[in-house]
């Protein structure tokens, strides 16, 4: 399997399809796996490249802190390795954090952008949630803004079990328990490094680009679902006015794993922008 070393770091990527170039940016504590629901949809039609973050998978796991700006310079790093020059970027999630950072510290190496179900910085629900999640796991926030808790007393069933609620309806979470360990397989399998996965989280909790929105000058679509339980529609609607020309989509019913659980959906819309884009 490929890697490239970025940043000191080894980055693993694959690529599938032909045609103009698509990034694709993952969100925390999955590793490339988890686009396995839009591969095969987008390659039909672009030269499609997913990684694994720094933190997760087969890329390389070092001690932290993280930031959605080094990760953002990790992509830029990984289009340099396999001399790609401008592609089209799609993120959810963390991911999608990744993205505006990209858009913003490398606006030439972006086309158009995908921000799917992520925020500018953390408003008071996401704040609300990750409190309670810091409580729920024994764990305290340092001044310096780090995660610090005992990862022996957080094994990573308890992490997934955590999130998933919050990520995805009951009634799917019932019914495609199977499929949903499946997306999670590549993290668990090539290593789920607690430190380093609460090093992207504390990377979440510190990345603010309200201020410079206004900087990134491509084709935006702002995509969510207006039933997501961890990041609020709301926070879309912020991107999607402070972004000069952004597209607002929301997806009835659709969760914050909507890509996953309503891939068709989710296809379609991105598919249907970038053919405009």
């Amino acid at each position: 399997m490929p890697t490239a070393h970025v940043n000191g770091i080894d980055l693993h990527w694959e690529e599938s399809g032909g045609g103009d170039p698509l990034l694709l940016i993952m969100g925390l504590a999955a590793d490339s796996v988890a686009w396995m629901l839009q591969r095969d949809a987008f390659a039909a039609h672009y030269r499609t490249i997913v990684f694994d973050n720094r933190g997760v998978g087969r890329s390389g796991k070092p001690a932290g802190p993280y930031s959605i700006a080094q990760m953002a310079d990790d992509a830029a790093g990984l289009l340099d390795a396999i001399g790609v020059e401008r592609p089209h970027v799609a993120g959810v999630s963390m991911g999608g954090m990744i993205a505006q950072e990209l858009a913003l510290r490398h606006p030439a190496r972006v086309r158009s952008l995908v921000l799917g179900c992520t925020y500018a910085s953390p408003d008071a629900a996401v704040s609300a949630q990750f409190a309670e999640s810091l409580q729920a796991f024994g764990a305290t926030r340092g001044a310096d803004g780090q995660i610090q808790v005992d990862p022996a007393a957080l094994n990573p069933m308890a992490f997934i079990q955590r999130l998933l609620p919050l990520t995805f309806t009951p009634q799917f979470i019932m019914t495609e328990l199977p499929k949903l360990m499946q997306m999670f397989s590549g993290a668990l399998q090539y290593g789920f490094d607690m430190p380093a996965i609460l090093a992207q989280v504390a990377a979440t909790q510190a990345h603010d680009t309200s201020d410079r929105l206004g900087h990134i000058r491509v084709p935006t679509l702002v995509f969510c679902g207006d039933a997501d339980q961890l990041i609020p529609a709301s926070n879309s609607d912020l991107l999607a006015a402070r972004i000069p020309g952004a597209r607002l989509v929301k997806l009835p019913g659709g969760s914050h794993g909507f890509n996953f659980e309503t891939p068709d959906a989710f296809n379609r819309q991105v598919l249907d922008f970038l053919a405009t884009a």
